[in-house]
């Protein structure tokens, strides 16, 4: 094992080496993790879904030495809510989460072990706003525009909400009864800054600001260190990208682990959970192993059956999640980004209309013009050329120039029409972090290790979350096959 830093380190660089120190001991403590000879057809665990949090699990476990492991991959890609589309000339643009920002340590780390770099949203320019025929042109600079004294009070309050299980807050009963919507409504913020705070509150938590738990949203604010810092570009989370596009990062990983990731292998049931061994089904046969990792989102795990059935709390946790805020993502292609040159910056912020919020997804060198948009698909035509038209139209509207009638490419993601992904982030609802069901998300239930972006600490719902929620699994899993009786 390599030397452990010494002298002043900072918080990643602790956890990166507690990790390591971890496995290191795993691996000396005389109890082979490998798979026994005389049970060769039983893995050490098998991780199901092959998105962001169950290949960081996989390639944790590879690299403390473990190879008896498998990743059972429903679709026939990896990636789970992260995907490329392919544009011309081997330009991509992101159909699924793209962005990182300051503080996603354990995302920036993976892309850094990677070879994968970064670079810079450009969102210098002007933006607008429009409803119906009416339109109003601002220069944000990447900032949230909204009034100051309240984006500085709701920072304060976040400050007294952990973003690890907030429903421990000293008053997250208070809290969690109300929607965001409901604290601005007492703050009497204008109509302007609660249309921004709207629009805010779709694209990080999936929902209306009256949808969505007041709680839940300082939790956000809490690890995002400010208002900014969570809805904003300039220096917030929605900064960089990553060269190649963010599927990237899994590609790289299930290529590295090679046969160890089947892809089309949907599961179906999942029995023995409660023994030492663990019967995982799939069409192509059953897979058996001593830790089942399930990377996937609480409400997709409804899709499994499981014998003995999972406790009570569990199955409420699981049928109450939220399992219905899917995004509608394009992205239409023009020759070049001419809209810097008239000083916008490719974002509209539509009040109705299939356009929620579009804005510039060129690469860095800017080689083609790309425009990506959050949609409202009961607004949006569901044949692709109507589509195309209708969202080309908006921008050529909003931005005053005919050129946006005629693009090159469009793409249409909607992430409704996925059976495995579902829904796309966890709009919780008032009520719901406090109703005694969170516990369940995360704790260990027999041989049952629960991951994803949703179980994790900080982050949550990012991708910087699933990453670390697949350390802390493979972690689990580690010690578990150890010391059976510490999970």
């Amino acid at each position: 094992m390599r030397r452990l830093e010494t002298g002043p380190i900072s918080r990643r660089s602790f956890l990166r080496n507690a990790g390591a120190a971890v496995a290191a001991g795993l691996l000396t403590s005389g109890r082979a993790l490998a798979v026994r000879p005389t049970d060769d057809d039983i893995l050490d665990v098998v991780i199901i879904g092959a998105g962001l949090a169950g290949l960081t699990a996989a390639r944790d476990l590879r690299r403390a030495g473990n190879a008896s492991f498998v990743v059972l991959e429903a679709r026939q890609r990896v990636g789970g809510r992260t995907l490329n589309h392919q544009l011309r000339n081997g330009f991509i643009s992101e159909a699924g989460g793209q962005w990182i920002g300051p503080g996603q340590t354990a995302v920036a780390d993976l892309a850094r072990e990677l070879g994968v770099e970064t670079f810079k949203s450009d969102y210098h320019g002007r933006s607008v706003y429009r409803m119906g025929e009416g339109r109003v042109v601002v220069d944000t600079q990447g900032e949230l525009q909204v009034e100051p004294s309240v984006a500085t009070e709701l920072e304060a309050l976040a400050r007294t909400v952990r973003s690890h299980r907030p429903w421990t807050a000293p008053r997250a009963e208070e809290l969690d009864k109300l929607s965001l919507g409901d604290w601005l409504d007492s703050k009497g913020v204008n109509a302007i800054d609660r249309l921004t705070w709207q629009f805010a509150s779709i694209l990080t938590a999936g929902a209306a600001v009256s949808k969505v738990s007041l709680l839940y949203y300082l939790s956000m604010v809490n690890f995002a260190r400010s208002q900014q810092g969570l809805e904003g570009q300039k220096e917030g989370a929605q900064e960089s990208r990553f060269s190649g596009g963010s599927q990237i990062l899994c590609s790289l990983m299930a290529e590295a682990l090679g046969d160890h990731v089947q892809l089309d292998h949907p599961v179906t049931e999942i029995r023995n959970w409660d023994k030492a061994v663990v019967e995982v089904q799939t069409p192509q046969g059953v897979v058996r192993g001593r830790k089942i990792v399930i990377a996937l989102s609480p409400p997709l795990c409804n899709q499994v059956a499981f014998s003995p059935a999972l406790p009570s709390a569990r199955q409420a946790l699981q049928g109450r999640w939220p399992a219905h805020a899917p995004i509608v993502k394009t992205a239409t292609v023009y020759s070049s980004p001419f809209w810097f040159d008239k000083g916008y910056n490719g974002q509209v912020a539509s009040v109705d209309g299939p356009v929620i919020w579009s804005f510039d997804n060129s690469p860095p060198k800017k080689e083609l013009g790309v425009l990506n948009a959050f949609m409202r698909p009961a607004e949006m035509p569901s044949d692709p050329d109507l589509a195309k038209t209708a969202v080309a139209q908006v921008f050529a509207e909003a931005m005053q120039d005919d050129r946006f009638l005629n693009p090159l490419e469009f793409h249409v993601q909607d992430w409704g029409q996925e059976p495995y992904t579902l829904t796309c982030v966890s709009p919780l609802p008032p009520g719901f972090l406090t109703s005694g069901l969170m516990p369940a998300l995360s704790e260990p239930v027999g041989s049952l290790i629960w991951a994803g972006t949703e179980t994790a600490d900080l982050w949550n719902g990012y991708m910087d979350g699933a990453v670390r929620s697949g350390h802390q699994a493979a972690l689990v899993a580690l010690q578990s096959l150890v010391s059976p009786r510490s999970v």
